[in-house]
């Protein structure tokens, strides 16, 4: 589902060959001739925000904190509505409107959410599924606990699963699927009815729990998936995890805290190849990032630490935006919302002239906590003195392969043999950038002074000359 960007080809005849290097860019010092090899490119700042991390809102319209998703919870049965029948346009309209705005969304669906009516669809609770009434969490009998290993229930799941995956995977308006479903809120586990002492175990026995995970696992492919809790079950799993008690219960020492069982379970490096994420504990919200912080009580409370240690690329904070910080607070929170996930830079460009052909390559850096999660594609293109593109070449680079602390070197031979390929005679400025595959999504930024000065969205890497 990722859409490329069409060039613009040239309306008259096409010349054969490119100029020899990427030249210096104008600067009151700097002249215009080809200079060979390597050259360097300016850092700048990283954006306040970048795709697919940062601090994320529950969905809405908000101007009062930078970022580019958004987060929402349905109920199952707001789109499960027979045993095999589906009514998609809850999710539908959720996304639309996240998209409209230029964001990419992040979901989960759950049965039991304390505190709202249940999501169990009705033709299961017409099946005689067993359900427990409880009053914590302020839930007061609204919602009930299922029977999770209930013979229906399951063969339900499983079939809502497989839909799901097939009519979303790969979809440009999600950036990330929560496994959900089990549990309360679907963060799977049913505390304190989870069988110690004096209690009934009321969760999903292990082998639904596999069968989730496999479920999940098999119907998406290309859509980045998250669970709760790192486990043996599920570290072989394409998926990551979210941390919903972020800066709370995040760093090692009791045994049961996020990175406990990160270690417990050997996932400590799955941030490299799945994404972490989570929702910052919504009780430090609001005091974390004050000057002293002020936080009461216990819990963590080190944010920079829960960051490094986890690599998390986004969280939800929706106290960013509603009521939204003001003064230090903001500036520290920004600072935070800026340390998630990745930050990339171009370091420098060269481009080398060959028989048929221009061959480039970029020394990038990733300055963040974590890779980029997608293989958006990259592309470069040739911008001629009229602003707009003559030629797009998209390359085979993997911005997911960019990992912090290790500089890569990306090299492409970019196909150009005569004027079927799409060049006037003249100068062309050569520009660079990861296509974000949500039509009006934001574009990835990179910390270069280069960064959008030639048109929007890309990177500039010099010029270059078609002869």
């Amino acid at each position: 589902m990722v859409h490329s960007p069409t060039g613009r080809p040239a309306r008259m005849a096409l010349v054969a060959l490119l100029a020899a290097a990427v030249t210096a860019l104008p600067t009151p010092s700097s002249a215009s001739a080809a200079q060979p090899g390597w050259r360097n490119l300016a850092a700048a700042e990283a954006p306040d925000a970048n795709p697919l991390e940062g601090f994320i809102p529950y969905a809405g319209a908000y101007t009062t904190f930078p970022h580019s998703m958004e987060w929402f919870y349905l109920p199952l049965n707001a789109v499960m509505t027979g045993a095999h029948r589906f009514d998609w346009r809850a999710l539908e309209e959720q996304l639309d409107a996240i998209a409209a705005r230029g964001h990419q969304a992040a979901f989960r669906f759950y049965l039991d959410y304390p505190g709202k009516p249940s999501g169990i669809p009705q033709f299961l609770l017409d099946q005689n599924l067993l359900t427990r009434p409880y009053d914590d969490f302020g839930n007061n009998g609204q919602s009930v606990s299922p029977d999770y290993d209930d013979p229906n229930l399951t063969a339900a799941l499983d079939r809502f699963i497989a839909a799901l995956g097939r009519r979303y995977d790969g979809d440009p308006r999600i950036g990330f699927v929560q496994l959900g479903l089990l549990g309360f809120w679907g963060e799977w586990h049913t505390w304190p009815h989870n069988g110690d002492p004096g209690t009934e175990n009321w969760f999903a026995s292990p082998a639904e729990q596999l069968r989730v995970l496999d479920a999940y696992d098999k119907a998406f492919d290309r859509t980045r998936l998250m669970v709760r809790y790192p486990g043996a079950d599920n570290k072989e799993h394409d998926l990551g995890y979210h941390d919903d008690s972020f800066a709370y219960s995040t760093l090692p020492g009791p045994g049961w805290h996020f990175m406990d069982l990160m270690r417990q379970a050997g996932t400590t490096d799955k941030w490299r190849t799945n994404t972490v994420a989570g929702e910052l504990r919504p009780e430090l919200q609001g005091c974390l990032f004050n000057t002293p912080m002020d936080c009461p009580g216990d819990g963590d409370k080190d944010f920079a630490t829960s960051v490094a240690q986890t690599h998390a690329t986004w969280l939800l904070n929706h106290y960013a935006f509603s009521p939204g910080y003001t003064g230090a607070a903001y500036d520290q929170a920004l600072k935070g919302a800026k340390s998630l996930g990745y930050e990339l830079r171009v370091t420098a460009v060269r481009t080398e002239q060959r028989r048929g052909g221009l061959d480039v390559a970029v020394r990038i850096r990733n300055d963040g906590v974590a890779p980029f999660s997608y293989d958006w594609p990259v592309q470069v293109a040739a911008l001629g003195r009229d602003g707009r593109i003559a030629r797009t070449w998209t390359t085979s680079w993997k911005l997911t392969r960019v990992m912090p602390g290790e500089p890569a070197e990306l090299t492409a031979a970019l196909p150009f043999d005569g004027p079927a390929d799409g060049l006037r005679k003249g100068e062309y400025t050569l520009v660079l950038r990861a296509a974000n595959p949500l039509r009006n999504g934001m574009p990835l930024r990179f910390a270069n002074a280069g960064q959008d000065t030639t048109v929007p969205g890309w990177l500039t890497l010099g010029r270059i000359r078609a002869s």
